[in-house]
């Protein structure tokens, strides 16, 4: 896998990895991560600069989350409960991410994403719950410039040890995130239950 990703990358460069992160960004499984760190690597190498490889992660990352809000608003909920399955998505998944968005749209578009499998429902609940859109891209531009800053961080600075790193991130990082969301939806709670007995 990683070899053919090297390959594509040194290839298509910056256009592949757009092309890549739409994919990602559309909830199906898709090695964008792993892509992103590897650009890193090249970015590192010298054969590919950091402000286009940047530019186009982000953008592409937006160009998918924004197809899948639309398809979210659109032609909603039946929509996911039907096709889910293709992203990994059970209808428990479905309700239980439905909860979080909508208790905090901000916290669910940013750190959701951290959460695997609730990650793919993100962009099509916003849509689903008409968030205003542009609310939706200022949340997941931050999580997008976030996300792909990190990984292409750790390709450039760690790029000798990608193994080791990539398979740190891919463990520790979805519990941390979902520990954050779990604390802040049982401090959601713990308000809500305070303001009833005012």
């Amino acid at each position: 896998m990683k070899d053919w990703v090297l390959h594509y990358l040194g290839t298509l460069g910056a256009g592949g990895l757009f092309l890549g992160l739409i994919i990602e960004a559309l909830g199906v499984p898709f090695p964008g991560g792993l892509m992103t760190l590897l650009a890193g690597i090249l970015v590192n190498q010298g054969r590919l600069d950091f402000y286009h490889i940047l530019a186009a992660a982000v953008l592409g990352f937006n160009v998918g989350a924004t197809a899948a809000y639309l398809i979210g608003r659109c032609v909603g909920e039946p929509f996911l409960l039907r096709y889910g399955k293709y992203l990994m998505v059970t209808p428990a998944k479905f309700d239980q991410a439905r909860s979080w968005m909508y208790r905090s749209a901000p916290v669910f578009i940013i750190f959701g994403r951290f959460v695997p499998m609730v990650s793919n429902l993100t962009p099509y609940l916003a849509g689903i719950s008409r968030l205003p859109f542009a609310q939706f891209l200022i949340y997941n531009s931050l999580f997008a410039l976030s996300w792909v800053s990190f990984n292409l961080g750790i390709g450039i600075f760690f790029g000798h040890h990608w193994e080791s790193i990539f398979s740190l991130i891919q463990s520790r990082l979805p519990l941390l995130a979902l520990g954050v969301l779990v604390v802040y939806l049982l401090y959601l709670i713990v308000k809500q239950k305070a303001l009833h007995r005012t």
